[in-house]
């Protein structure tokens, strides 16, 4: 029977979850001494936040096949160790989802209608029931940043709040708004129409500052801002002035860009309201993680492959080696795609051409979703978890297998919204070879200007004369076109990062139709 090892405090539910796949030791408070001499006999480990599993702990778990994380943050356990040593890492990040959203409508019910405000006057021996004057929530329009799990409760409840729901998410389809009855729109018009404001996305480099002085400008006078995601999303000074000159109503805050907060300035201010991380502090939550926690861990011991892992488990060694360098190509040409045409995405098209129709398709499937999503969501997203996280995005995918009909042994395509892009390994060297109806021939590495031009004299040398004005030095330069005097396409890759106002002179240029700067991995930091 399997041994498993509970190192923090777990609700009861989940214990005798674990009880019923294994034999359950439950232990608190150990030094990473103490969890190195005992972990060895277990085949899982479960923890909460309290207790570091490290790379040390992770190499003396000679048994170890899985690592559960009562929660959803796996900030205390070494993923990448885990995964050298072949341990699957589990987590729970359902369980706090209904927690999170109610603590959000009740912040918004305390911001419409001063309710800390006036319990603290009350309690002071007040009776000024003129200085609380609120508003009703019903009627009113709730702009909702992410429909990801918790934004979509919180899009549900507001529904039977009778309030009318919008939502800015750049990587949830639209056939999903739907299922939710929210109207997608744009971060701006977003803030521009909403009475309510709510923050539900993850606190990755694309949301650091989403909300900062431009876009709280946009908003109400009257209009009230909620944020129970992570802090740093919304930019603290910004929404401290917006508040001291009454260009906002209100705001109320979960989160902090450090927690505690000491003394901020935020918490001097009579219009906002502030609670210390709670939004998933419920009986229930901790309960529920406990239990979800206890299924992942269970499903792993009994050979299952678990839904909510943070790691992927590893294949055969051989086709590993086969498959690795294609999946890296995947990854490129769709984080390539998303810089080249950007849009919403509701669907991942993926053909497999040649030899590589013949292998499992499952890890560049993954890297196709990485590719796309990892920018905008915290998940880790791998080959285990790549295609819960496109479902739930409402991201369909279409796989397609022929046999070679280039003259390339193996080629894969990405395709979504109408353009596509193909690649292949050339004497183990990642290549794309065709942008929509362009032949190319590009290591997808580092940093490069992609137009859309006409095909016309001096377009490509004025290019070349902005770019040294500003001691951008060209690496390597292709052109192609449809037609003589046509549309063409140039590719430059560049030593150096374009500056924006860069940019702006080379999309100034006669004949320019679209320009795009773009990084992929590998691209020298300077």
């Amino acid at each position: 029977m399997p041994r498993i090892l509970v190192a923090d405090p777990l609700a009861e539910d989940g214990l005798e979850r674990l009880r019923r796949a294994g034999e359950v030791t439950v232990v608190s408070q150990l030094e990473e001494a103490e969890l190195i001499l005992r972990i060895p006999e277990f085949d899982a480990l479960v923890v909460r936040s309290e207790t570091r599993v490290t790379a040390p702990i992770l190499e003396a778990g000679r048994k170890l096949r899985v690592v559960g994380r009562a929660g959803v943050g796996v900030d205390n356990i070494d993923v990448p160790a885990a995964t050298r040593k072949g341990i699957i890492v589990v987590n729970a990040p359902r369980g706090n989802i209904v927690a999170a959203a109610e603590h959000t409508i009740a912040l918004l019910f305390a911001l419409a209608r001063w309710v800390p405000q006036a319990d603290a006057s009350v309690k002071r021996g007040e009776w000024t029931r003129s200085k609380f004057i609120g508003t009703e929530v019903r009627g009113k329009t709730l702009g909702v940043i992410g429909l990801g799990n918790v934004g979509s409760e919180v899009a549900k409840r507001a529904h039977g709040l009778e309030m009318e729901v919008i939502a800015y998410d750049p990587v949830v389809s639209v056939e999903r708004a739907e299922l939710f009855n929210v109207e997608l729109v744009g971060l701006n018009e977003l803030l521009e129409r909403s009475d309510f404001v709510t923050v539900h996305v993850p606190l990755v480099d694309a949301n650091r500052s989403l909300i900062g002085a431009p876009e709280l400008a946009l908003m109400k006078p009257s209009a009230r801002l909620i944020n129970t995601a992570r802090g740093g999303i919304v930019n603290e000074a910004a929404l401290v002035d917006a508040l001291k000159t009454e260009r906002l109503a209100a705001a109320a805050a979960d989160v902090f860009e450090m927690e505690p907060p000491g003394n901020h300035a935020l918490l001097a201010l009579p219009n906002f309201i502030a609670t210390p991380h709670i939004a998933a502090s419920t009986v229930e939550a901790q309960v529920s993680v406990a239990f979800d926690v206890a299924e992942e861990v269970a499903a792993v011991l009994a050979g299952d492959l678990p839904r909510f892992a943070v790691n992927a488990p590893a294949l055969p060694p051989e086709e590993l080696a086969y498959l690795r360098p294609f999946a890296d190509l995947t990854e490129r040409l769709a984080a390539l795609h998303v810089q080249l045409f950007g849009g919403r995405v509701s669907s991942i098209e993926l053909d497999f051409e040649g030899e590589l129709a013949e292998h499992d398709a499952n890890l560049l499937v993954a890297s196709a979703i990485k590719g796309v999503l990892q920018p905008f969501t915290e998940d880790r997203i791998n080959p285990v978890n790549a295609r819960l996280i496109a479902s739930g995005r409402g991201v369909k995918l279409v796989e397609r297998r022929s046999p070679a009909r280039h003259s390339y042994a193996s080629l894969v395509t990405v395709r979504m919204g109408g353009h596509e892009l193909a690649g292949t390994i050339l004497n183990g060297e990642l290549r794309a070879v065709r942008i929509d109806s362009f032949r190319v021939d590009l290591v997808p590495e580092g940093r490069f200007l992609v137009s859309r031009h006409e095909d016309r004299p001096g377009v490509v040398g004025r290019f070349g004369t902005i770019l040294g004005e500003h001691d951008v030095n060209i690496a390597s330069m292709q052109v192609g076109r449809d037609a003589p005097r046509g549309n063409a396409m140039m590719i430059l890759a560049v030593d150096d990062r374009v500056a924006d106002d860069v940019l702006a002179r080379l999309r100034e240029v006669a004949g320019m139709s679209d320009l795009k700067y773009v990084e992929l991995g590998g691209a020298p930091d300077r």
